[in-house]
């Protein structure tokens, strides 16, 4: 169908958008386990773990709204998420909505398209390619 060519032209920027969105919540994910901000109903303990998840989560999820190192950024979260999955949420239940593993899950899964398709538009991994 014509209208859903035409959309095609846009792929790089909703791409863009994707990976900025995706990268603003995972940041959030993070400031709660090391700032906690925002205030979380159910406060993380800092252990090493969630230290080192924190981490992760805060500047990773910066390195990806900036779009830098997308693609080797997206693997090594989306790795993180598949552990936090099965260490913290697979345990409670079989079932991702009864487990509260969902965003696990969905953060996965958009991590390894990122790392499957790259950046999209709106990202500084663009410009250093166009210098090289």
């Amino acid at each position: 169908m014509k209208l859903f060519e035409s959309l095609a032209h846009y792929r790089p920027q909703a791409l863009g958008v994707l990976r900025i969105m995706t990268a603003l919540q995972f940041i959030e994910h993070g400031s709660q386990k090391l700032f906690k901000f925002p205030v979380s109903a159910q406060p993380h303990a800092l252990t090493g773990l969630t230290t080192a998840a924190g981490i992760l989560e805060f500047a990773g999820g910066i390195l990806l709204a900036l779009g830098l190192f997308t693609r080797p950024v997206a693997f090594l979260l989306a790795g993180e998420m598949a552990v936090a999955y099965f260490m913290a949420h697979f345990p409670r239940d079989f079932f991702p909505a009864n487990n509260g593993g969902d965003a696990a899950i969905l953060f996965c899964f958009v991590f390894l398209y990122l790392f499957f398709a790259g950046s999209g538009a709106f990202a500084l991994d663009n410009r250093v390619s166009a210098r090289a």
